[in-house]
């Protein structure tokens, strides 16, 4: 039965995506807002293709602390799913950071292109930075929100990858507070799974964290513990490995030979 839903929702996307992908096209002289709300229909269709054809249902708590002004979204990664809700689902028109190269892929590379996101130029090296702050700058006064990765790349259920402080950086260039979001999707969309499994995503908003006056060390501090031990709290049982290894080490071993602790 799996199978069969993972067989039928990669059907939808494939028959979907370039009728759209030509709509978009379409839509290209067409100021960018009206350009957004058209590309973003094929996101919001596999967002909901996703909970009718493999049962994957979502929540999202902690709405009412979305500002009502510029913000720097950072989230806890896992699957293509988040990709695809964020941009069709959150409050405001969405920027994704991502490298330039993307743009060249047909009909997802054009599409995100009109939704005309933050793209670099990785082989600018520290150049590239800049070139985030300064897209950035315009599109937080355009009354859009920047969407970031802290760990950079997907990770698997109940790990923590390295949380990088790029996102931070631009927070404090920019003066926006940063919104951390975490969120369990790899518990039905496993990354580079072709096989995808029912059950509940919760999106957990937390409240936004201030950046003036702190270095880009103490706001990633910030934002990673609240991440970390929200995803512990909406998905405890993903880190039931941590405290089988804490019970591990805070027990007293005794040697069987003379009673004292190993």
């Amino acid at each position: 039965m799996q199978a069969l839903r993972a067989i039928a929702f990669t059907l939808f996307q494939v028959i979907t995506v370039v009728p759209m992908g030509i709509v978009c096209l379409l839509c290209a002289p067409l100021p960018r807002p009206i350009r957004y709300r058209v590309t973003i229909a094929w996101p919001a269709m596999a967002v909901w293709a996703a909970k009718v054809l493999l049962g994957i249902r979502y929540r999202m708590i902690g709405t009412e602390n979305f500002p009502d002004g510029p913000a720097i979204v950072l989230s806890k990664h896992q699957s293509t799913w988040e990709t695809l809700f964020y941009v069709s689902h959150l409050p405001r028109e969405m920027c994704f950071v991502f490298k330039r190269e993307l743009l060249l892929l047909p009909f997802f590379g054009w599409g995100i292109w009109l939704l005309d996101m933050i793209h670099i130029n990785r082989r600018k090296g520290r150049d590239a930075f800049e070139e985030v702050v300064t897209q950035g700058v315009r599109k937080l006064a355009e009354g859009r929100w920047i969407i970031m990765f802290p760990e950079g790349t997907r990770t698997r259920v109940g790990s923590k990858g390295r949380y990088k402080t790029g996102g931070p950086r631009l927070a404090i260039r920019t003066g926006a507070p940063v919104v951390p979001i975490a969120m369990n999707s790899g518990d039905c969309w496993p990354r580079r799974a072709f096989l995808k499994t029912p059950g509940l995503i919760t999106v957990s908003v937390g409240p936004p964290i201030a950046s003036e006056g702190k270095t880009p060390e103490q706001l990633l501090l910030e934002v990673e513990t609240w991440i970390e031990t929200e995803m512990r709290r909406i998905t405890p049982q993903s880190y039931a490995h941590e405290a089988v290894a804490r019970s591990g080490q805070s027990g007293a071993v005794l040697s069987p030979s003379n009673g004292q602790r190993a």
